[in-house]
């Protein structure tokens, strides 16, 4: 299973993570200096959710914006209430 959003395609990205120390010229230092870089990954917010797609209701993996963005129709809730047989 592809952490990949099914709406709008978010995946992961590959970045750095950037380590500095020192004081900021501006605060009165004599600068900031990188003392490492570190490869790492950028995760999308992927989410399995019930959706509507094509008149059928099928779990999707989409990312919290398309969920935010109004992208997915969610499924009618259910008008369910279990038999009085006691």
């Amino acid at each position: 299973m592809p952490r990949k959003c099914a709406l709008t395609g978010r995946k992961t990205h590959a970045g750095r993570s950037i380590s500095r120390r020192g004081k900021a010229k501006r605060l009165g230092g004599v600068g900031r200096k990188v003392t490492g870089k570190v490869k790492r990954t950028f995760k999308a917010n992927i989410q399995r959710v019930r959706a509507v797609v094509d008149g059928k209701v099928t779990r999707i993996n989409v990312s919290a914006k398309a969920i935010k963005s109004g992208l997915i129709t969610k499924p009618p809730k259910r008008n369910y209430t279990p038999d009085s047989d006691s």
